[in-house]
């Protein structure tokens, strides 16, 4: 299996916007870094994106926006929750502070 691929310059700035929200500790997925809240994933750097888990009804109004999609990792298949943000500039990723806040807010509430 070969390493994962994504962009080192992305994860310095997620790291700066999610490890500033409160309870949010940094991990691994598959090899990717990773964000966690109360030990549940809710972020990931992924190739040349952030997949960013959301209430449903939230990642199906945000879909299909600019830069934004269905995540589908590995190629597998969409998930209801889960969208893919692709920013050409890593400092692009400040302007989805609301998106990773509310996603960390989301993720913290889901039972165990």
């Amino acid at each position: 299996m070969s390493p994962p691929i994504y962009n080192p310059a992305h994860k310095a700035i997620l790291d700066d916007l999610f490890l500033a929200i409160p309870g949010v500790e940094p991990g691994k997925m598959f090899g990717y870094p990773a964000y966690y809240v109360k030990g549940k994933l809710f972020a990931c750097v992924y190739e040349n994106g952030v997949g960013i888990r959301v209430p449903a009804a939230m990642a199906a109004e945000l879909a299909g926006q600019p830069g934004i999609t269905w995540f589908v990792p590995l190629g597998r298949r969409k998930m209801k929750e889960w969208i893919r943000i692709d920013r050409d500039k890593s400092d692009e990723y400040r302007n989805d502070r609301e998106i990773f806040s509310a996603a960390a807010t989301y993720v913290s509430t889901l039972a165990q």
